[in-house]
This record gives C-alpha cells, structure tokens and sequence, in this order.
C-alpha cells in the first residue's frame, strides 16, 4: 500500500450558506480546501484508476452545495469530511471551509476540521 496526501486547494463555490435572512436569499463565495491522506498501491503511468482521483473531493462538494441552503459553515465541512470518508481508500481528511462576504472587514471566515475514519 502506498500513502500519499491529496490536496485540493482554493476549490470556489457559490454557495446558500449561512443562517442570517440575506443569506438565504443570495448566494455567496465558499473557498473549499481539502487534504486527503488516502491508501493506494503503486501509481501506474497513465492509469487513474491506481491513484485517488481528486475530483471524486471536489464533486463531493459541488453535490452538497447544489442540494440546497445550508444553514451553518461548520454543518457544510461536517458533510463534506463524511462524504469523502466513504471512500474506502480515505483514511483521514482536513476540511478548510472559509465564507469570503461573512465579515466586512474580514479577508475569510469559517472553520477547519480534521476527521479520521473510524476503527473497526
């Protein structure tokens, strides 16, 4: 078996996000990071399906954020990590999700959690 991290940086969503009333009734820039730490064997040139495709991260994403208005930043990246961990190769994940219009005076705000899947 090979580990490897796979990363996803700087993945931008318009999003329904938040729990305020102009919240619901625009949507907003998410900024998504995602690092994987995936089981694989040996990558095999030209040959995608010997590695993890980090599309599969991304779509996971793009999927929550078209199933509708999510109230809280922190409920998106809880999704987001549970998704990605049902990938058998996924082992662990890192959740960086970040709402850029949230605070006037703020570059970002949101939440960054970090899951493993469960033993057993």
């Amino acid at each position: 078996m090979t580990w490897s991290k796979v990363l996803v940086e700087g993945l931008r969503l318009d999003a329904s996000i938040g729990i305020l009333d102009h919240e619901h009734e625009t949507r907003q820039p998410l900024i998504v990071d995602l690092v994987l730490e995936v089981a694989t064997g040996t990558p095999i040139i030209g040959d995608i399906n010997s590695v993890y495709d980090y599309r599969r991260a991304a779509d996971h994403a793009r999927k929550l954020v078209d199933a509708g208005h999510i109230e809280l930043v922190e409920t998106f990246a809880e999704d987001l990590a549970q998704a990605c961990l049902t990938d058998p190769v996924v082992e662990t994940v890192m959740v960086r999700a970040r709402k850029l219009d949230a605070i006037a005076d703020a570059d970002a705000v949101g939440v960054e959690i970090f899951r493993r899947r469960p033993q057993g």
